[in-house]
């Protein structure tokens, strides 16, 4: 039998980019985080790096996708579904399911968009893919395949990293975090389903003209009054009133002070970054979903 390829998948996001920084030079991070006594883990060799492009991810991403290639040296593949030449894979697939919009409950997207593609990049070689769920992130599990000749593998899990390992990677390797984190903490298309309302307002005012896109796909049938909507509980329009948006904003702040005054012995990497791990904390009190296991890692 061949050996098998190495694959780590990027969503755009921190924990897989942390993984990828990290198994470069598995030494080198053990030692900074203080991990001793764990098995040893050489570097991958010859790995792949891909990239499942949906067309709709924010330039923010694609910025750090330049930027996790300088660092680590190597090309990172863009992977894209099937689409007819000026048409995003997104749009393509929407109109094949009748303007269907994706939901938590039919996540066509995640299947055609993501899945697929990586699995036609893979074929029928033996594969080992490297997943970045984390030691603190209990029972989650990312992307597993049924077909045999993948092996998934959770290095995070096996070594004990946990989030503030994963910021501490990222800040100390100089690569930092991608720029989105300042007003949203999921990767994923610019619309995605599974955004709180505080990252739907940050949407809103950093990339307005993506917000006004993604709400140009919400639908309402004058006839039957059935609403096609991002969000079951209201449309974008309604979200984007003024009125609406400082109250969804004076919550974020209330559940961001909060945060502050429930940690008051938190880590000193926590207290360097604060608005790292306590914006997680505050978005996860508004909602805490993990999001989609595939796009968000």
């Amino acid at each position: 039998m061949s050996e098998p390829r190495h694959v780590v998948a990027f969503s755009g996001g921190k924990d897989s980019s942390a993984l990828a920084v990290y198994l470069h030079d598995p030494a080198r991070w053990r030692r900074t985080l203080g991990k001793a006594g764990l098995p040893e883990r050489p570097p991958l060799a010859r790995p792949e790096y891909v990239f499942c492009d949906t067309g709709t991810e924010l330039a923010e991403t694609y910025d750090y996708l330049d930027r996790l290639e300088a660092y680590l040296g190597t090309p990172i593949q863009r992977l894209r579904a099937d689409a007819p030449p000026g048409e995003t894979p997104f749009d393509h697939y929407l109109a094949l399911y009748r303007d269907f919009l994706p939901s938590p409950q039919m996540r066509w997207c995640t299947r055609k968009l993501k899945l697929e593609p990586y699995e036609a990049h893979i074929g029928d070689a033996p594969i080992v893919s490297y997943v970045g769920i984390r030691a603190d992130e209990g029972d989650r599990v990312g992307y597993i395949s049924t077909k045999p000749n993948i092996e998934t593998v959770y290095p995070f899990k096996e070594d004990g990293i946990v989030k503030d390992d994963v910021y501490r990677i990222l800040e100390e390797s100089g690569l930092g975090r991608p720029d989105y984190y300042r007003w949203r903490s999921r990767s994923g298309c610019y619309f995605c389903f599974y955004q709180r309302r505080s990252e739907w307002v940050g949407l809103l005012e950093n990339h307005p003209d993506l917000f006004e896109a993604a709400q140009a796909y919400e639908k309402l049938d004058p006839e039957t009054g059935a609403r096609y909507t991002w969000s079951d509980a209201e449309s974008l329009e309604e979200l984007a009133r003024p009125e609406r948006v400082a109250e969804i904003k004076r919550r974020t702040a209330e559940r961001l002070s909060r945060a502050a005054a429930s940690q008051p012995g938190r880590t000193l990497l926590a207290q360097m970054f604060p608005d790292s791990g306590l914006l997680d904390d505050a978005r996860d009190a508004e909602d805490a979903g993990a999001g989609c296991h595939i796009c968000h890692l």
